[in-house]
């Protein structure tokens, strides 16, 4: 009980830290935004702001994640190691904001920072065995090859990377989301914390939390400041290289799904991206408004509605993802279903006579065209009715009138 009590209240003091620093220092980043002129102008259709923002608020997440994750870094070697990587992708990211590096300039390094994470020890080794496969441990996981190994753990913390980074499209949808998907690992690693010792891992989680809830106020709708590529990219590999770092997946057979649920919808999102890109010949690197909020926005819900509406969708996976490392399978497969329904719903709308390729190569540009072209039609044929409903009245009214003035004579008057 003792024990029970020095951890949270450890994992208070971390939240409250991250939180205060982030909140603190966000308005320095605003300012230090205009300084070095890291503005984000709406140069595109794409973009949902109307005016120039600055876009350096990811350094306020960075140092209020930073500063409080020092308290559990004692106690965890990869922790450390992590951060060390956590700053190697906070500087890619800015380095990106102030001089516009190139897609592939970005993504090589990515890849340097992933591998020397892998080298450094942060890995997948294993996977659940799902189909029955004959090599395992005690615990009846598949050992992976060397290889393998380090393909699946670039490969994972690369691809969480980019998620987050493309789900940065609304205000504060990337920052809330990141902080529920990192609060449900950071519940999942309490409670299972003093069998696996998980509780260093909750305790960086939250830092990351808290980073993105004190940066919150200032990005949610109508925002003051965006996160940019520094926030979003350190974000992204902060939750993709903690989840590798848990113990959970020893625990049960399908524990290895936890991470991949709790990150379910930015995992959907950037798939989906990806080969609707394929589809349309196009790079899988190019932006489109193909995304899940953008999808959102298109159905006119607005930006803050999108943002929560996003939210709840991310929260009812996160807490799939707890209901499945206690093992409620049941439980947690209803409440998959719900998630799935919604986003099944934002992402195929009604279109009854396209096909499954159309609907998964469009993305909401085609969609605003289809729904502009209907408002037309729909205009002209109501002022079609009007001028015809114009003309019978007129037919059905009586013709003029002979009327007699005062002086006997004939006078022709109409109505």
């Amino acid at each position: 009980m003792f024990e029970d009590t020095e951890v949270i209240i450890r994992i208070v003091e971390v939240f409250a830290l991250s939180v205060v620093i982030a909140f603190a220092t966000t308005p320095l980043s605003i300012r230090l935004a205009h300084k070095l002129g890291v503005i984000d102008t709406p140069k595109d259709s794409r973009r949902m702001h109307k005016k120039p923002m600055p876009r350096f608020g990811g350094m306020a997440i960075f140092l209020g994640s930073i500063a409080a994750m020092t308290i559990p870094a004692g106690m965890n070697e990869k922790i450390r190691i992590a951060m060390i990587g956590g700053i190697l992708m906070y500087g890619l990211g800015v380095t990106d904001d102030v001089f516009d590096l190139k897609p592939a300039a970005k993504f090589l390094g990515q890849l340097f920072i992933a591998s020397a994470m892998y080298s450094a020890g942060i890995r997948i080794t294993f996977i659940s065995n799902f189909f029955g496969a004959k090599v395992t441990d005690a615990n009846a996981n598949v050992i992976l090859s060397a290889g393998l190994a380090y393909i699946i753990t670039v490969l994972w913390i690369v691809g969480i990377t980019n998620a987050v980074n493309l789900m940065d499209g609304l205000d504060g949808l990337a920052a809330g989301s990141v902080a529920i998907m990192a609060l449900a690992l950071a519940y999942i690693a309490y409670i299972h914390g003093h069998k696996l010792g998980s509780m260093p891992v909750c305790i960086a989680l939250v830092a990351v939390a808290g980073g993105c809830l004190g940066f919150l106020p200032y990005n949610f709708s109508p925002a003051k400041t965006f996160m940019g590529d520094g926030g979003s990219l350190y974000l992204g590999y902060m939750i993709a290289v903690l989840s590798v770092i848990s113990p959970l997946k020893r625990a049960t057979i399908v524990g290895a799904l936890v991470p991949m649920l709790t990150l379910a919808v930015p995992i959907l999102d950037t798939g989906l991206a990806m080969l609707r890109r394929t589809l349309r010949h196009e790079s899988i690197m190019r932006a489109d408004k193909g995304h899940l909020h953008h999808h959102l926005m298109a159905a006119g819900f607005g930006q803050k509605r999108s943002v929560l509406i996003m939210y709840g969708i991310v929260g009812i996976m996160g807490e799939v993802a707890v209901l499945i490392s206690r093992e409620l399978y049941k439980d947690a497969f209803f409440l998959f279903l719900i998630a799935l329904l919604y986003l099944v719903i934002i992402i195929f709308p009604k279109s009854p006579k396209k096909n499954l390729k159309k609907l998964i190569t469009q993305d909401t540009s085609d969609i605003e065209k289809e729904l502009f072209v209907q408002y037309l039609n729909e205009e002209r044929e109501k002022r079609k009715r009007i001028r015809e409903e114009a003309i019978k009245a007129a037919e059905s009214e009586s013709p003029a009138e002979d009327v007699t003035d005062g002086n006997g004579k004939e006078e022709n008057k109409t109505e």
